[in-house]
């Protein structure tokens, strides 16, 4: 396919990482021309906007009569030479509705094909802070896999890091001088253990940067707490949601551009 940033790939490989992580690594010649260097940032999963994988054959009539949905995944790994491209699924049930990355992930098979958008860019991690702090639930998991790998080795602070099951840690690529701070939570979106962990977390002396995503509310919380208690300016953190409870993407997209014009 390859037309302009959407490309066709095919499933190389598929297995769980926990019980509720699943990576897919994608290949095809139309990953040629995907560019390096997009590490943590996304890239759209194309669906009909009845659930099912966009097909080739069909993908212009479906663009063309506005039946198509956008689901937005972390670039987890990309190898060049390879043609491989490798996202993390955080799967998740949703009581009657549509969540068909989830589902297409779950049953990904060899060979399955599907069309990529993208790549686009998020905001990094600032190396040049004193110390960093990392927080994220299993949606953010993959780029904030992506900030460990890429801290210089002297790196120091935490990472909060909230899973759905204790069978759902895992073992990660960091530097020596990063904690590791778990925490489970059976209820994703409900009652997250992210702030009153952040909270308990000495502040370190020097210049701290923060890199946040979660869902919608839990995120609006912590936001204003790295604002309102800790003083922390906007170029100290990236502070976002990756998704809303109870909402499909595009409400959540809705309520992401609305909260930008609220007074935080």
């Amino acid at each position: 396919m390859a037309v302009g940033n959407y490309r066709k790939a095919q499933v190389l490989k598929s297995e769980f990482l926990t019980p509720n992580m699943k990576r897919i690594v994608l290949t095809g010649k139309d990953l040629a021309s995907f560019p390096e260097g997009f590490e943590a940032g996304y890239v759209k999963l194309l669906f009909t906007k009845q659930g099912r994988v966009l097909r080739e054959d069909e993908a212009f009539a479906q663009l063309a009569n506005n039946n198509i949905m956008m689901r937005t995944y972390t670039v987890r790994a990309f190898d060049k030479q390879a043609q491989q491209l490798t996202i993390d699924f955080a799967l998740h049930e949703k009581e009657g509705a549509i969540a068909p990355a989830s589902d297409w992930a779950k049953t990904a098979q060899l060979g399955d094909e599907i069309i990529v958008g993208g790549p686009g860019k998020t905001i990094g991690v600032d190396h040049r802070a004193d110390w960093f702090l990392l927080v994220g639930d299993m949606t953010a998991l993959p780029a904030i896999s992506c900030y460990l790998e890429s801290l210089p080795a002297c790196a120091h602070g935490r990472a909060v890091i909230e899973v759905t099951s204790s069978e759902d840690i895992q073992d990660l690529n960091k530097p020596s001088g990063i904690e590791v701070i778990w925490r489970v939570n059976t209820t994703p979106g409900k009652n997250s253990p992210l702030l009153d962990t952040v909270k308990d977390i000495d502040w370190q002396q020097g210049d701290v940067f923060v890199w946040c995503a979660c869902e919608f509310d839990t995120m609006k919380v912590l936001r204003r707490w790295f604002k309102k208690e800790k003083g922390l300016e906007k170029e100290q953190m990236y502070v976002s949601s990756y998704w809303k409870l109870d909402c499909t993407e595009e409400e959540h997209k809705a309520e992401k551009l609305a909260d930008l014009n609220l007074p935080n």
